[in-house]
Parts: C-alpha cells; sequence; structure tokens
C-alpha cells in the first residue's frame, strides 16, 4: 500500500502479499525458455533458472571459445556421468549445437481446430543457438537441454 491509500485491490499489482508495496517482489522469469525437441513430457520439471535463455546464450559463446571444452563442461556443472532416479546410468557422448531461426508464427482459429500461418517480417525474426547435450543409456541416446543437462548433475 502506498502512504494515504485505503486497502484495495490493483488489476496491475501481480505481488502474492508476500511483500510490502509494489515493488517488493524478487526476480522473476520474463523470458519463456524455448522446448525443443528434447522435451519429454514424462520428465519432471524442476526450477527454472531465471533468464535461463541468457546464461545458456552465454555457455554457447564460452563454449566456442573455451581451448579445453572438457574443463568449460565442468565449469559449468555439466556431469560426464549421471544416474537417473530409475538406476539408468548415463554417459555423455557429444556436445551439438543447433542454431534456430523462426520465421514464420502459427495463431490458432477459434476453436483451435486451424490455424492461421504468418510468415515474420525481417524485423521480427529470432536466432538463436541451442545446445543438445548427447547421452547414451546403455541401449540407446539421449537427447538433453542445457537446463535438464546441468539438472542431471544434482541426482
Amino acid at each position: 500500500m502506498h502512504r494515504g491509500e485505503t486497502d484495495h485491490f490493483h488489476p496491475y499489482d501481480v505481488s502474492s502479499g508476500g511483500g510490502h508495496g509494489h515493488n517488493h517482489k524478487g526476480t522473476t522469469q520474463w523470458q519463456t525458455p524455448h522446448l525443443g525437441d528434447h522435451h519429454h513430457a514424462d520428465e519432471p520439471d524442476h526450477h527454472h533458472e531465471p533468464d535461463l535463455d541468457l546464461v545458456e546464450k552465454a555457455f554457447v559463446e564460452g563454449f566456442q571459445a573455451a581451448s579445453d571444452p572438457t574443463s568449460f563442461l565442468r565449469l559449468a556443472g555439466i556431469p560426464f556421468e549421471a544416474k537417473l532416479a530409475d538406476g539408468t546410468e548415463l554417459k555423455l557422448l557429444r556436445v551439438a549445437q543447433e542454431r534456430r531461426v523462426d520465421i514464420g508464427a502459427l495463431a490458432p482459429h477459434l476453436g483451435g481446430q486451424t490455424f492461421r500461418y504468418d510468415p515474420l517480417p525481417a524485423q521480427m525474426v529470432s536466432k538463436r543457438d541451442h545446445l543438445v547435450f548427447v547421452y547414451f543409456d546403455g541401449t540407446k541416446t539421449r537427447q538433453y537441454g542445457f537446463e535438464d543437462a546441468r539438472a542431471l548433475a544434482a541426482r
């Protein structure tokens, strides 16, 4: 509440009541991490690091310039070996970099059965580098994104 105001609802105030005033909030994730082909619905969700896309971008830049990629992976907390909750052991085989360029957008029509496609104008085209960490589980390879690979170290 501001001085001199009565207790009332602010439609733009998204604080959960845990602080005093509008500016008493923690850091929020305003970017949405992009879910790639590595994301599986059966994987448990975990807390997303604030500004994850910026952290991953910095990692990509540093990894490309690193004279010793294995040491760089160690510094970043990417495990070379990991064990899943079900006992499956993973071994890191490869770090692959993908460049993704979004050139179009989809918007669902009313009812959601059909979609509208619009090519993006040049100033709205987005380019981003995405890392894929390829692990071998004893029978097949599994791909993990940056955040998921870092989470393997905590298991």
